[in-house]
C-alpha cells in the first residue's frame, strides 16, 4: 500500500498515542490497546483512500465511524478513555482529517457531535 507523506505523519502520531496508552497505567490492557489500534488503522486506511480527490462528506463519515467505535469500546470496557486520552484522540482525529484534506476551522472539534468519551 502506498501511503502519502501526510498520512505517514499521522501514522507516526498514532504510534505516539498508542505508546501513551500502553505506558499510561493498568487500564490499558492488551485487548483495549489492540481494539484501539484496529479502530485507528481502519480510520487511517479510510482517509488514505479519500485523499484524491478530497471528499469532505466521506471524511466526516470516517470521523463519525471512528468516534462511535471508541464510544462503544469505552462503554464496553469500563470507561477506560480518560481526560488525557480524550484530548489526544480528539486531536489525532482532527489533525489526521485535516491532513487528508478536510477544511476545519480553528478551534473546531469535529468529534464533538458523536463523542461520548
Amino acid at each position: 500500500m502506498i501511503i502519502s507523506g501526510k498520512i505517514q505523519i499521522s501514522l507516526n502520531m498514532e504510534a505516539v498515542i498508542l505508546i501513551t496508552f500502553e505506558y499510561g497505567d493498568d487500564i490499558f490492557t492488551p485487548e483495549r490497546l489492540q481494539m484501539s489500534d484496529q479502530a485507528l488503522d481502519r480510520f487511517l486506511n479510510q482517509l488514505i483512500v479519500l485523499q484524491q480527490p478530497v471528499d469532505a462528506e466521506r471524511i466526516m463519515k470516517a470521523v463519525e465511524e471512528v468516534v462511535v467505535a471508541f464510544n462503544e469500546m469505552n462503554e464496553t470496557h469500563n470507561y477506560f478513555i480518560e481526560t488525557m486520552e480524550r484530548e489526544e484522540l480528539a486531536d489525532f482525529i482532527d489533525k489526521t482529517a485535516r491532513l487528508a484534506g478536510l477544511d476545519i476551522q480553528e478551534g473546531e472539534d469535529i468529534t464533538e457531535e458523536w463523542r461520548e468519551w
